[in-house]
């Protein structure tokens, strides 16, 4: 028997269409939602998503009710529309569902666990006319969209203007700018699109790394009843500064049994452990050396690596994040990135706020980014307690304290005042410890090659930045990472 929509409910029906397509954190999304509350029932009063819910259920019901409520009774337009509708209404059902096994899957760390809602979902959906295949692939999208909805905005609070953009950059990032394009082409193939985060340290780029990382497309298997991977899994993360460059290399690509002093058995690296639904996080990238960095366009061009000592290639099928706290256009004057490098990681570059842009833009995202804070601390929101942390910053240091430290240094000074009810932004100086090095060198033991080892050692055991080393000593990278090398040899 066949069906078709009228046009009224064809109207209807696009509209939702339109809500599932559109980038949740946008305005457009907004005005979608607004517009769908206010399509019956006179005007904009109540929350517009929960309108909306209701009134697809409503309508759903009815057509189910009168046997029109399956897609293989419709023609491939209407049956696109009612394939939208379906997934729009099942997804915000079991939205709490969802939300529990992310908190559950958190909870776990890498098992897989079994989503225990997923035979109904998939009954329901059957039910409905869609195919096996069709239903599997679903409910796995519906679960990342849940998951990246969720990540992004409990992850990146705030409500001034550069952090709904931010959202909405981020959201495009996984999804692309059209839902319906990301699912119909490009699911399987995001390792193409590498991401360059830009911003200063502390203003939460790992956050945002973390989000993208845990959102990629993940498959259901209905033999176990989970999901083929944890997302907890899918996301590995590696600031390459604290590392020499003896070790980065090992670090990302792994090596062999043999392959130099020290290396007793084979290693497998971050690329041979990061999962093919999920992707590696480079932070600092804009510290490693121009030798490495070949390295890396080579992972990005061909998809290939070799591990140290290793003459066979592996592939890497993830993708790749990268950030840097310095701008774009020092990287390439000051030749600390390659050009063709910056041009191929950046398929998308997200810059992130400073935590002063963002006050400056909205005063009022202090007192929500502490109430944030407070209650990740507890565990549960605690006005009160949120009110006179904002209260005592608000006092000192005051309106116009710059947050060098961005929102990671707002973070330790919500855990200052909640100690102290206080909050000092600048420590007092101890007496400084003398260096190991020290008495060797006042007693003329150490040649001047030793002293400048153990004294690059020093400063990197301190800072972990080779580039902050070479800063301090007057020295290029390449001789500060060779010294600190030379110390770790003689030890």
């Amino acid at each position: 028997m066949s069906h078709r929509l009228t046009e009224e409910e064809r109207h209807f029906f696009s509209r939702v269409r339109d809500a599932v397509r559109a980038n949740p954190f946008s305005e457009e999304r907004q005005a979608i939602n607004r517009g769908i509350a206010g399509f019956y029932g006179g005007g904009e009063e109540g929350e517009p998503l929960a309108r909306t819910i209701g009134e697809l259920a409503t309508r759903m019901a009815q057509l189910n009710k009168v046997g029109r409520g399956r897609l293989t009774g419709y023609g491939d337009g209407d049956r696109e529309l009612l394939k939208y509708a379906y997934l729009f209404d099942l997804f915000h059902r079991h939205m709490d569902d969802f939300d529990a096994h992310i908190l559950a899957q958190v909870a776990e760390g890498p098992r897989a666990l079994p989503v225990p809602f997923a035979g109904e979902v998939l009954h329901s959906l059957a039910s409905s006319g869609f195919s096996r295949e069709e239903a599997l692939r679903f409910f796995a999208l519906s679960f990342q969209v849940r998951r990246a909805f969720y990540f992004i905005d409990r992850g990146l609070p705030g409500h001034s203007p550069s952090m709904v953009a931010l959202r909405e950059d981020l959201w495009n990032n996984v999804f692309t700018s059209d839902i319906n394009l990301y699912e119909s082409w490009l699911v399987s193939r995001m390792e193409d699109f590498s991401t360059l985060l830009l911003g200063e340290t502390g203003s939460g780029k790992g956050s945002a790394a973390q989000a993208i990382g845990r959102s990629g497309f993940i498959p259901f298997d209905p033999g176990t009843k989970s999901f083929a991977e944890s997302f907890t899994a899918s996301f590995v993360s590696v600031n390459l500064s604290q590392f020499s460059e003896t070790l980065v290399e090992s670090e990302l690509f792994g090596h062999t049994k043999g392959a130099f002093t020290g290396a007793a058995k084979d290693h497998e690296g971050l690329f041979g452990t990061c999962s093919p639904h999920g992707a590696i996080f480079l932070d600092e990238i804009g510290e490693v050396s121009p030798g490495l960095q070949i390295k890396l366009l080579k992972v990005l061009e061909e998809r290939t690596y070799s591990p140290v000592g290793s003459r066979g290639e592996k592939r890497f099928s993830g993708r790749i994040i990268a950030a840097t706290n310095r701008p774009s256009e020092e990287l390439i004057s000051q030749g600390r990135m390659r050009e063709d490098l910056f041009y191929r990681l950046c398929s998308d570059l997200i810059v992130m706020p400073s935590l002063r842009t963002r006050l400056k833009e909205t005063p009022d995202e202090l007192q929500a980014l502490v109430a944030f804070t407070v209650t990740r601390i507890l565990g549960k929101p605690a006005p009160p307690l949120a009110a006179m942390v904002t209260a005592t910053i608000r006092k000192d240091p005051g309106q116009e304290y710059p947050w060098p430290g961005n929102v990671r240094e707002l973070a330790q000074c919500v855990r200052r005042i909640l100690l102290k009810r206080r909050y000092t932004t600048h420590a007092p100086s101890p007496a400084p410890d003398m260096p190991d090095f020290a008495q060797p060198m006042a007693n003329g033991q150490l040649t001047a090659t030793e002293l400048l080892q153990a004294y690059c050692h020093h400063l990197w055991t301190q800072c972990h930045n080779i580039g902050e080393v070479a800063r301090k000593t007057g020295l290029d990278r390449r001789t500060a990472k060779k010294h600190i090398d030379g110390f770790l040899e003689r030890e």
